[in-house]
């Protein structure tokens, strides 16, 4: 059974009503996953789900595109701060859950968005949840990977270099400020981020913990600011060679992602007929009804 739909039927959340039973994958994020912190009373846990077939196949439901009333379609269902009292022996826990619809969660890993494709790369360890149809995307990860993580990942790690510059910090992280001189948190996800990406470019794979004793050393407030942003410009420029050698392919291979996620569906509801045409077993139809034709007519 999946965290959400446990959640669930204890009362502490309330999500749409199809979700809880179709939950395809769940896995812990955050320090858990990165290696930095073994604390896990307080969980982000992402995770994706297949909705009903009318909601990915709208058509089915009876709805022309452009035309009328437009069904707003599942993306994602976000809870924060959840309290289970009991879990960990009573000690407690809190739980920060994100569950995707599966094509969003496929459209955002198609795209390299950082957090996405860390919830596929996450140890075995931090998988909570995953059925067939989850072993089956986790399994074909490296799929999504493609040259555009680079400027997608710095995008992210000079986000948060800008936030420590420009956030105002408040609770746990104003203690940080307090006691390092700047955001250890921040600062840590900056060399996190540039780190996977490096390893996407150069290895086309990800390992979210082979760098974690640096930044459990950057967290606990051993590299300066000024070290850490010395270290990012002299990154960067590694990464953009890096970049330009890859043998990733520069953008994703949208076919084979498609093939993927319309096996994912199928295996989920037990048949696309009716849902979708696949351009290949048409035109292969379309080649043997020609092939048929032509025996005839070397018959006549």
């Amino acid at each position: 059974m999946s965290t959400l739909h446990r959640l669930t039927d204890r009362g502490l959340i309330k999500p749409p009503r199809w979700l809880p039973a179709n939950v395809q994958y769940e896995t812990i994020m955050g320090s858990v996953a990165y290696g930095v912190s073994s604390d896990t009373s307080d969980v982000d846990v992402y995770g994706w789900a297949i909705p009903p077939k009318e909601d990915v196949f709208p058509h089915l439901g009876g709805e022309i595109l452009g035309f009328g009333r437009q069904r707003k379609r599942f993306e994602q269902f976000q809870e924060h701060h959840v309290a289970d009292p009991d879990a960990l022996a009573g000690h407690g826990r809190t739980y920060d859950l994100t569950i995707f619809g599966i094509v969003k969660f496929f459209q955002l890993a198609m795209e390299n968005n950082p957090n996405v494709i860390d919830s596929l790369f996450t140890p075995a360890t931090c998988v909570l949840h995953s059925t067939r149809v989850g072993n089956l995307v986790r399994e074909n990860r490296r799929l999504f990977l493609h040259r555009g993580a680079w400027p997608k990942f710095k995008g992210y790690a000079y986000s948060q270099l800008h936030k420590i510059a420009s956030k105002e910090p408040t609770g746990k992280r104003a203690e940080l400020v307090e006691r390092h001189g700047y955001d250890t948190k921040f600062a840590y996800h900056v060399v996190r981020l540039m780190g996977e990406v490096e390893q996407i470019l150069l290895e086309g794979d990800v390992d979210l913990q082979r760098d974690s004793e640096r930044l459990k050393a950057i967290r606990r407030g051993e590299w300066t600011e000024e070290r850490l942003r010395r270290w990012a410009a002299d990154k960067e420029a590694d990464l953009e060679r890096a970049y330009a050698a890859s043998r990733l392919p520069a953008t994703p291979d949208e076919d084979k992602l498609r093939t993927l996620l319309l096996g994912c569906l199928e295996e989920h509801y037990g048949t696309l007929a009716g849902c979708v045409v696949r351009p290949d077993r048409a035109v292969a139809a379309l080649r043997a009804v020609q092939t048929e034709l032509d025996k005839v007519r070397d018959m006549l």
